[in-house]
């Protein structure tokens, strides 16, 4: 009984220590944010990398979900003789919850798992170190960017999603459900409201900024060789997946239930 207490209690005592450590790192990275000097070639540079390459794994992911999404609800619908309802529902599904998570999950899984297998390798290559002696502070030149420029990114990407994700729903429908073009349209406008939007946006940052914040902080924290290297950069998908989903959970809860 007491290995087993004991047990949990280091496992509980480790988790709470992470997240200080986590808490900390994100901290001395916003410390940064009003102090000179900048670095906005590397602001570019991650914008570019984070936002305009992610485009199509974005787009695909959201265009097949939108479509799925209405084959599902028509089914399902048809059960109740609703099958009218799946404008209004593939645009709030999409709106709301799929097009955020789906797309923080994608980000996760490809800018992630990139940011921390560059740092970790830098770490391993002694490139920080060389930072540190061209008197360069590593979380200003490395982290700083990264998590600025998926902050701003991942907002534009979750719009472009959610877009072609209902533009997904609609070319289903349409063509293979046999909807109204115009009604479907007229449908899905009138029942989203703003808060719908904000709400799909504000995701966006939240988890443009988890997704960059734990590929830096698994980087810049990864041990020395390969191996490192590799759990590095496993640890910061599951982490930042993880993350990004209770996320959700407490922005939905702040947005819908309060």
């Amino acid at each position: 009984m007491m290995r087993l207490l004991a047990a949990i209690g280091a496992t509980v005592l480790a988790a709470l220590a992470a997240i200080g450590r986590i808490a900390i790192f994100t901290a001395q990275a916003l410390s940064h944010l009003f102090r000179p000097p900048y670095y906005p070639r590397e602001f570019a540079v991650a914008l570019l990398q984070i936002g305009y390459f992610s485009l199509p794994v974005v787009g695909l992911t959201a265009i097949f979900t939108g479509g799925a999404l209405a084959l599902q609800i028509y089914a399902g619908g048809a059960r109740f003789s609703a099958e009218a309802v799946v404008p209004q529902i593939v645009a709030i599904g999409m709106v709301r919850e799929l097009g955020p998570v789906l797309v923080g999950l994608m980000i996760a899984a490809r800018v992630t798992s990139s940011i921390a297998a560059e740092i970790a390798t830098m770490k391993v290559t002694e490139q920080i170190d060389a930072l540190v002696t061209l008197s360069t502070h590593p979380m200003k030149y490395l982290t700083l960017p990264r998590i600025l420029a998926a902050t701003l990114a991942v907002p534009v990407l979750v719009g472009v999603g959610d877009i072609i994700g209902i533009m997904g729903g609609y070319l289903v429908g349409t063509e293979r459900l046999g909807f109204n073009a115009a009604a479907y349209l007229t449908n899905t406008v009138d029942f989203l409201e703003a808060r719908d939007i904000i709400s799909s946006l504000v995701k966006g940052a939240a988890f443009g900024f988890i997704a960059a914040l734990m590929g830096c902080y698994f980087g810049m924290n990864s041990s020395r060789g390969a191996m490192g290297v590799g759990r590095a950069t496993k640890s910061s998908v599951v982490a930042a997946a993880v993350l990004i989903l209770a996320a959700n959970f407490i922005l939905t809860e702040a947005f819908f239930t309060l």
